[in-house]
């Protein structure tokens, strides 16, 4: 196959690994600096340039798009999928992902166990909310933030009103959800391929942190996960609409609660907490299910 590798930075862990493995099972993979590269969209003939060159031929495409760019990268994304080139990730599905908001309204929607969730736009409502989300101690997140940046935990009434008005102030948006004490700063991460989990991790978060990314001085170790957990993850794989994905979860006293669904998870952490070739199955899903003009048609929106 011709693979194009859509990122901004080929040197990290998860790139090169994919590089390593995709070339080591004979196929060319391209990098493709996601924000070098110019859409022309023309009737009947949409087209890709890098460099003044047209990119063509490719038969699937890994987008590794940052949340940072993700309006451009989702842009590029679309015009291969125009191009009928296979996406190890639909742009719909990450688009959801990305929408921390929409994407707790689909898993609802599903079924799918979450923590209590509010959203409010006045900050004069900010004790109504808490209440509503159980009471403090609350979780209170940015919904435009990554890796564990702009969640704070506010532990008493007062401070979750102060962080709440704060956040206001800013013109941001935010979600206040429930804090579920007994995870003890630990989450667990579920590596989805396909309909199925490949690997899991639990991740500690560092001493004194509820927050347990691994960005943050978080430490993972393999875990063996419920049935129940299983079900969960891959069910918010299949509600976001994504093939490869990692889903975070905590251990509620009522069973597995989904935090985040991740479109374009790092693997490092899980390859070497784990010891299972990852990069190699998202490769082999590749494999098996590319094919010219094959993306999802159903539960678009």
């Amino acid at each position: 196959m011709k693979i194009a590798l859509m990122c901004v930075n080929p040197k990290l862990y998860t790139h090169r690994r994919l590089i390593e493995v995709a070339e080591q099972r004979g196929h060319q993979i391209d990098v493709i600096p996601t924000l070098r590269v110019t859409i022309n969209i023309a009737s009947h003939k949409p087209s890709l340039y890098l460099n003044g060159q047209l990119l063509s031929g490719y038969d699937a495409v890994i987008p590794r798009i940052g949340a940072s760019i993700t309006f451009f990268g989702l842009a590029v994304l679309r015009q291969f999928e125009m191009m009928g080139v296979y996406p190890l990730n639909e742009s719909v599905g990450i688009g959801r992902s990305r929408d921390k908001l929409r994407s707790m309204q689909l898993l609802s929607r599903k079924g799918i166990g979450l923590p209590v969730t509010i959203f409010a736009q006045d900050p004069k409502k900010a004790a109504e909310v808490v209440e509503l989300a159980g009471g403090a101690p609350v979780v209170i997140k940015l919904l435009e933030g990554t890796q564990g940046i702009g969640v704070v935990l506010a532990e008493t009434p007062k401070s979750a009103q102060s962080v709440i008005e704060a956040f206001a102030g800013a013109n941001v948006n935010i979600l206040v959800q429930e804090f579920i004490k007994e995870a003890g700063g630990s989450d667990i991460r579920c590596f989805v391929i396909g309909d199925r989990v490949i690997a899991a991790m639990q991740r500690q978060g560092a001493e004194g942190d509820f927050r347990s990314n691994l960005h943050r001085g978080g430490t993972a170790t393999p875990i063996r996960i419920t049935p129940q957990e299983r079900a969960a993850a891959v069910g918010a794989a299949k509600a976001m609409g994504l093939n490869v994905c990692g889903v975070d979860m905590l251990r509620a006293n009522h069973g597995p609660v989904i935090m985040e669904v991740n479109s374009s998870p790092g693997i490092e952490g899980l390859e070497k907490a784990t010891g299972i070739d990852v990069a190699s199955k998202m490769i082999e899903f590749l494999e098996t299910h590319a094919k010219p003009g094959k993306t999802r048609t159903k539960g678009r929106g």
